[in-house]
């Protein structure tokens, strides 16, 4: 991979991790664009930087909130922060068990196999269609809810399935607010990407891998700053715009993904 190719999927990262449009959906088609030739497990370790970058932005973005629930903890009171931490822990579950038991089965997935990616951009079209449907109830997320909402987060492993689509959509089609929905869903990860960076640093996975470090940090870089400008925007974009716009959107590169492939 050259380094133009790397700050280019950095960007498609950054931009795409807040849209509910898929971005590791996106980063297979790009690399697929690209020619990229890395094998599975190197594709899917430079996926886990780039999500490792956004997940920085992430925290950057909300900050104020970070800060919120970390002094609301250490008062250790059954307070607001407590619960909310609880709810994000209890949505973790479902994928940590996925990333935990079938971590080589997902890996095969990330080498480029675009008719797959492809299938289930529609699959996030469906969602998005659907939830653009809902009532907005204005509830908050439950604890219920918060599992039902890791259950689509860990089927949102698969690439070409929008993490943030599928648990907007999820937490939209239970009744929840929008805009809490959007939090929930943002926050909601960074702890899985923190812990699989701490797992494959533990593993020796990418001290192991043979991609260069300095496409890593191009990638990173680019990333972090496409994240910034994107979540930051994609927060007043979920109060005011709808989801068909996007579920249009993962139809039509669904569709050409699967031409794409079948043609070629």
């Amino acid at each position: 991979m050259e380094a133009l190719d790397a700050a280019i999927l950095g960007i498609i990262q950054g931009l795409t991790e807040f849209l509910p449009v898929s971005s590791s959906g996106h980063l297979e088609l790009g690399k697929a664009i690209l020619g990229d030739t890395s094998v599975p497990e190197e594709s899917l370790l430079f996926t886990v930087v780039l999500h490792f970058a956004t997940a920085l932005s992430t925290l950057v973005v909300f900050r104020k909130d970070v800060a919120d629930i970390f002094k609301g903890l250490f008062r250790f009171k059954w307070n607001d922060e407590a619960k909310f931490s609880l709810k994000i822990i209890i949505s973790m579950i479902p994928a940590a068990l996925v990333g935990l038991f079938f971590e080589e089965q997902l890996e095969v997935l990330f080498g480029g196999n675009i008719m797959f990616v492809g299938f289930m951009l529609l699959i996030t079209a469906l969602l998005l269609w659907l939830a653009d449907k809902a009532k907005n109830t204005g509830k908050s997320v439950s604890y219920s809810n918060s599992f039902v909402i890791g259950v689509s987060q860990a089927i949102a492993m698969l690439p070409g399935i929008s993490r943030s689509g599928a648990t907007i959509s999820t937490s939209v089609l239970l009744g929840n607010d929008k805009t809490k929905a959007a939090r929930f869903s943002f926050l909601m990860v960074v702890p899985l990407i923190f812990g699989k960076i701490a797992k494959d640093l533990l593993d020796g996975n990418i001290a192991a891998s043979t991609t260069e470090a300095s496409i890593l940090l191009i990638g990173f870089i680019t990333a972090f700053l496409a994240g910034l400008v994107a979540c930051t925007w994609m927060i007043s974009l979920v109060k005011k715009s709808k989801l068909s716009y996007f579920a249009i959107y993962c139809f039509f590169v669904g569709l050409v993904a699967i031409i794409f492939e079948y043609v070629n």
